[in-house]
């Protein structure tokens, strides 16, 4: 199949294809006499598995280790599950992070007087109270 077809049936641009074969995470396609790439079932599989990798947040050297285990006899599963429970562990951190951010937006928020013109707005002032704060926070490191 060609790289479109492949792209369609992945879900993905074929830029990404190109990148994720550029970086090493596609084994090459074969070429024609044209130059075009020739992908097949085996392509198709690898990519969904990195789509999917990506998708739970993984980067690509994970994605990479991931790959390489795959194959390997002699490594024990707790490597895989260790890296997962390193994901796991970087997930719920980006939660509290969002929580976090949660808390000051609903704070923000309080700040809002509607029937008041933009110009007023409780919620851009404590903005621009806390811009200007910071940039004196700025000049003092």
């Amino acid at each position: 199949m060609l790289i479109g077809d492949l792209a369609r049936q992945a879900g993905c641009e074929t830029g990404t294809i190109r990148y994720y074969e550029r970086e090493g995470l596609l084994e090459k396609a074969a070429r024609s006499e044209g130059g075009y790439r020739h992908y097949s079932g085996r392509h198709l599989r690898q990519l969904n598995f990195v789509l999917l990798c990506r998708s739970l947040g993984m980067t690509l050297a994970e994605i990479k280790t991931l790959q390489t285990l795959q194959n390997d006899t002699r490594t024990p599963c707790a490597e895989v599950s260790a890296l997962i429970e390193r994901q796991i562990e970087r997930i719920h951190r980006q939660i509290e992070a969002m929580h976090g951010l949660e808390a000051q937006l609903t704070a923000l928020r309080t700040c809002c007087r509607e029937n008041v013109p933009a110009s007023e707005c409780g919620i851009l002032k404590s903005l621009l109270d806390a811009a200007v704060g910071g940039e004196s926070r700025g000049k003092r490191h």
